[in-house]
């Protein structure tokens, strides 16, 4: 079956870089769709021929194996020993301790698309509610200037920032898209984005959150 053989008993999981290639825009590409797929399951998987082509909805082994080849060479994926199970308290408890770790100053929040927080760490509570509605207005001036930014600048990046003179991001808006919801991650800081805090926040999000309508594409 081709060049590739998976490797025994290992489980799948994203890897930090592969869980934000995969839920930071509403784009729908193979290696997205399974990485994505790979965060829907409680536990995570063990590597299987079976399994992979499910998640990535590939038939053919060999172009199931081939995705699974580039995501890994793309550092996109990672295999554990023993299986992981994703956290299962509720959003209000498991976020905030993960919302502090993916910031140099111990202060993040989640946002969703209208604007309300959801929860938050080192914010006062009106600063994060306050923080919470700007997020919703940059998601929406976003949206208005894709064709700007994509189409005429080639900037696929939907993230806002303020950055201080040296151009490092002293306040950062980081989307989120699980299902058909767009949520909104603000860090306070350095953003530490490459952490298994993130890929945690997103799998608990995408764990709750999976079963809503699609994103309306029109403005791509």
């Amino acid at each position: 079956m081709g060049q590739f053989i998976l490797s025994d008993g290992l489980y799948v999981y994203p890897t930090p870089a592969g869980t934000y290639y995969a839920f930071s825009s509403a784009a729908r590409q193979p290696a997205q769709e399974l990485l994505r797929a790979l965060l829907a399951e409680p536990v995570t998987p063990m590597l299987t021929l079976d399994g992979l082509q499910r998640w990535s909805t590939l038939e053919d082994p060999d172009q199931a194996m081939s995705l699974l080849h580039h995501a890994q060479q793309a550092r996109w994926v990672q295999g554990f020993e023993a299986p992981l199970r994703c956290p299962s308290q509720a959003v209000e408890e498991s976020v905030p301790p993960l919302l502090a770790a993916l910031s140099s100053q111990g202060r993040g929040l989640l946002a969703d698309s209208q604007g309300f927080h959801l929860a938050s760490a080192g914010f006062p509570h009106e600063v994060a509610e306050e923080l919470s509605g700007l997020s919703a207005e940059l998601a929406s001036m976003n949206e208005r200037r894709s064709g700007l930014l994509l189409n005429n600048m080639g900037l696929a990046s939907s993230a806002w920032s303020v950055a201080d003179a040296a151009g490092t991001s002293r306040l950062g808006f980081w989307p989120i898209y699980v299902g058909g919801l767009r949520f909104v991650l603000v860090i306070q800081g350095a953003p530490r984005l490459n952490q298994p805090e993130y890929v945690r926040l997103v799998w608990i999000l995408n764990q709750r959150f999976n079963s809503a309508l699609p994103v309306s594409q029109s403005h791509h």
